[in-house]
């Protein structure tokens, strides 16, 4: 995925150079048969780069073209990503398009959230209703029998074309993806957090891949709707003790950025319920307190919530700004709005430029409080409460 990058004034590779050079030269092209020739020689050279397993070069080319080029790093973290998460492989003399996919769950809960093994019968019942509700016809569809949080999830471009390549020969190969649950690390406790199931679809070449993309076929729309009501039930079982909305499954990082922003409203809406049940505290006798949180740029907005006869902070919930949002994007407004809509009477929008800074002794953000301070979220009870950050 896309992400915020800072120049660096390291020497680059050769070939984080000429990934540069190759990007730009996209970037400023004039014609579609010139981006036609841009993109193939990026193609060739990205393809072999993650055959050699060098994320560097991704990083180094990316981090130069943050500030210098933003045209061109977008048009090259485009190409590495779409080459990261897909390909075209030859099996049985025949050749296949492998896309890797992911299907978010939002959930929330007072307890722990499950990361999990997913037994077998789950597992087949879920492909069961992607095949029937999300896939195309001939679609061929592997799962990897985890329910992965967003720390479990592969961290580097390499390392998610490795488990595209994974995936995509299991669906070849009519099997699934055999995680080892005990290996997987750890992940933190929040409030409210995603989960991912992960899969790649092997469909032949040019054939659709999706639902929708077949002629006279549902719209996503209805393909979600029928998702929710089929699919959903699958993870009760996985998810005890959560409330938790699933999202459609689509390509690996337009997924991923979905379940983000998603995930924005939803941990709002869970905070008021988290409340409501923990404290008693109706939604109208909430106070949200909104603030801005500004490093080299605006990064993200952090919202108190407390009592609303009281200036203490009880829970904290941040906003991180998202792809081209930025100080113009009305994203006070879309807070406040989220936060109306959940029942919450009081929203007071400061207008202060807070500095981009947390607990020196804990690490956790701080949020604003009535006054304007920025100060630790912290629930009068603490028995069997969750952390007050949600993820």
């Amino acid at each position: 995925m896309k992400r915020s990058r800072f120049s660096s004034r390291k020497r680059i590779s050769t070939d984080a150079t000429e990934l540069s050079r190759l990007a730009i030269g996209l970037a400023e092209s004039g014609s579609k048969m010139e981006d036609q020739f841009w993109q193939g020689r990026l193609v060739e050279l990205v393809n072999r780069l993650f055959n050699d397993g060098t994320e560097d070069d991704f990083t180094s080319a990316l981090d130069r073209l943050f500030d210098a080029h933003p045209m061109a790093h977008d048009d090259l973290a485009d190409i590495i990503e779409a080459n990261a998460e897909s390909c075209v492989v030859r099996h049985a003399g025949q050749d296949f398009d492998i896309l890797l996919l992911a299907a978010p769950v939002l959930a929330w809960s007072r307890f722990s959230i499950p990361t999990a093994a997913i037994p077998r019968g789950t597992l087949q019942t879920l492909k069961v209703h992607l095949g029937a509700h999300v896939l195309a016809a001939d679609a061929r569809l592997a799962l990897a029998d985890y329910l992965y949080s967003p720390d479990q999830l592969p961290h580097t471009f390499v390392d998610t074309w490795q488990m595209m390549r994974q995936l995509g020969k299991a669906a070849l190969e009519g099997g699934d993806l055999n995680v080892d649950a005990a290996a997987m690390p750890e992940t933190n406790r929040f409030l409210s957090d995603t989960r991912y199931l992960l899969g790649a679809v092997a469909v032949p070449h040019p054939l659709p891949i999706f639902h929708w993309n077949e002629s006279g076929k549902s719209s996503r729309e209805t393909a979600l709707k029928e998702w929710l009501r089929q699919g959903g039930p699958c993870f009760e079982p996985l998810l005890t003790g959560c409330a938790y909305q699933p999202l459609l499954a689509d390509a690996y990082h337009a997924a991923c950025r979905a379940a983000d922003s998603a995930s924005r409203p939803y941990s709002l809406n869970a905070s008021v319920a988290f409340l409501q049940g923990a404290l008693g505290l109706s939604p109208e006798n909430l106070r949200a307190v909104v603030g801005a949180f500004h490093d080299q740029r605006l990064e993200e907005f952090r919202i108190g919530f407390g009592p609303r006869d009281s200036d203490l902070i009880f829970h904290g919930v941040v906003w991180p700004l998202l792809g081209v949002e930025d100080e113009n994007s009305d994203i006070a407004g879309e807070i406040e709005t989220t936060l109306r809509k959940s029942g919450v009477k009081e929203v007071l929008l400061l207008d202060q430029r807070f500095p981009y800074e947390f607990c020196d002794d804990c690490g956790a953000p701080l949020y604003p409080n009535a006054d304007g301070e920025t100060v630790h979220a912290e629930m009068p009870e603490q028995n069997n409460t969750p952390s007050q950050t949600l993820h």
